[in-house]
């Protein structure tokens, strides 16, 4: 978020239980795709996350689907289900789906949202939450570094 001074911050942003909530319709049980839960994070921290993620990526891919919302402010990540009962990552929500049915979807799951980083229709592969937890915290640093560098 743009401060008034024209500064970005992310400590005014932050993942809300409505922005991490699953819409209408996304909690459709159905065969196809791999069960999953959605970890939110504000977008600027997602991306040095998914950057991160990426940079370390070796034969496996280390960041499964990612999900931007219609307002461009969170990113969601896929995660596997069961992570919402340890997840406790500050500055982050993540959204239990184990037992609603939500799988990777083909289409986006958020109405006005976009995939950022598309299901792989070969592996169904959702991103490890430690390894998520990793990059997030990594995101933060940096993003904090660089703010208290200008």
């Amino acid at each position: 978020m743009k401060t008034s001074d024209g500064s970005w911050t992310t400590a005014q942003h932050r993942p809300t239980a409505e922005a991490s909530a699953l819409p209408p319709g996304a909690a459709s049980g159905g065969d196809g795709g791999v069960p999953c839960d959605l970890v939110t994070v504000p977008a600027r921290q997602g991306l040095e996350a998914v950057d991160i993620l990426r940079r370390g990526a070796g034969e496996a891919p280390a960041v499964g689907p990612v999900l931007l919302d219609g307002n461009c402010d969170n990113l969601g990540f896929l995660v596997p289900p069961g992570t919402a009962a340890g997840w406790d990552m500050p500055g982050s929500a993540c959204t239990e789906t184990a037992g609603r049915g939500l799988r990777v979807p083909a289409e986006p799951p958020v109405t006005g949202g976009a995939w950022l980083l598309p299901p792989d229709d070969d592996t169904g592969e959702v991103t490890d939450p430690e390894v998520l937890r990793e990059a997030l915290g990594e995101a933060a640093r940096l993003i904090e570094a660089a703010d208290g560098h200008r």
